[in-house]
């Protein structure tokens, strides 16, 4: 019983590291949407003021693209034993 607890201890020990690796990568893929979804609200902008001026004024609207995201900004720390 006590050798399947410490197998069992060890697999969970793995996953954990596994899990939080896993967090950290999502968090930095997260960090780099973020950054690219501006830089393409940036440019959007840029063009269709510049589009508006030539075409008199029509707006231009960007759909907000985190209403799909499903990764989280704020993950759940797991306790370790």
């Amino acid at each position: 019983m006590e050798r399947l607890n410490s197998e069992l201890y060890l697999q969970n020990c793995y996953i954990m590291k596994e899990n939080e690796r896993l967090r950290r990568k999502a968090q930095l893929l997260n960090q780099e949407n973020q950054a690219l979804l501006s830089e393409l609200k940036q440019k959007l902008s840029k063009s269709s003021k510049s589009s508006n001026d030539s075409n008199g004024g029509d707006d231009t609207t960007i759909p907000d693209l985190n209403l799909c995201s499903s990764s989280s900004t704020n993950p759940t720390k797991t306790s370790k034993p």
